[in-house]
């Protein structure tokens, strides 16, 4: 290992070590494949039925959870972890490795320990759906597994830079988290199809694209629903998206750019605000 990679696999080596000892990544971690299993059977319990659903079933059930859970989950465990007491940050930033190794070590292993957190509770569900109903549509399954592992690293990437330079306001840190969530995942869609509503058709499409590629939620929802569903998952965001780009394929890069540029930008934010800060 080189003298680069070895501060950052240090930092988060130890990151996930005191994640996966936490008894609230465990909860999570059963309360995730609980719901999960819950999902699961559900469809066929609403319609009379019993038994579980199939994999591409459940995968589209589970979309609109996991993007419920899994930001809020990243962003408060991000926050919780990421903004160290005044004492232990002077200790830390202190030593002759740069800071952005250490920052970038510690999301590491916190997004390592909150991904195998998500993927436990994504494969025991998935033990019983295959014992159950077999393995069809279980490629669209494992795309959603990969969308929650990407969308936990973009709040991550987020909950670095609101922790960055707050060095001992923890509290702080976790109110400003909980609100870049309720605005991400509850008002933003609301104040765009509102916005939407009152413009004439043309207006209305372009905004309804910028909001899907803006919104890192959005953004995750579109392109786990086009892996799950193809050209069927015609939203009115999806089908203006579908329209504009001409295809999946060019839909599917710009959503994956979308992605890309929440987990880079708000991250190099944190490591240019985290060296000026003075802790």
């Amino acid at each position: 290992m080189s003298t680069f990679d070895a501060p950052i696999w240090l930092c988060a080596r130890y990151e996930l070590v005191l994640a996966v000892r936490s008894r609230w990544l465990q909860i999570f971690a059963v309360v995730f494949a609980g719901l999960a299993l819950a999902v699961a059977g559900a469809g066929y319990v609403l319609s009379g039925g019993h038994g579980v659903q199939d994999f591409s079933r459940t995968a589209i059930s589970l979309v609109q959870l996991v993007l419920l859970l899994v930001p809020l989950a990243a962003l408060v465990f991000g926050a919780l972890a990421l903004t160290s007491e005044r004492g232990a940050a002077e200790l830390l930033y202190s030593q002759p490795v740069s800071r952005g190794h250490i920052l970038f070590g510690r999301v590491l292993g916190i997004w390592a320990a909150l991904s195998a957190a998500e993927l436990v509770g994504f494969g025991l569900a998935g033990l019983v759906l295959q014992s159950q109903a077999g393995l069809g549509g279980a490629a669209r399954y494992g795309a959603l597994a990969l969308t929650a592992v990407v969308i936990t690293g973009v709040f991550l990437s987020i909950a670095a830079w609101l922790s960055s330079g707050h060095t001992g306001r923890r509290t702080r840190v976790l109110a400003l988290a909980l609100v870049v969530w309720f605005l991400a995942v509850v008002l933003f869609d609301v104040a765009a199809l509102g916005v939407a509503s009152l413009l004439r058709s043309g207006s209305a499409s372009r905004l309804l694209i910028w909001a899907t590629l803006v919104n890192p939620v959005d953004a995750a929802r579109t392109g786990a629903l086009l892996a799950i569903e193809g050209t069927s998952a015609f939203g009115a965001a999806t089908a203006a998206l579908l329209r504009f780009t001409g295809g999946m394929t060019a839909a599917g890069a710009a959503v994956a750019a979308s992605l890309v540029l929440w987990l880079v930008v708000p991250f190099a934010c944190a490591i240019r605000r985290l060296a000026r800060s003075d802790i």
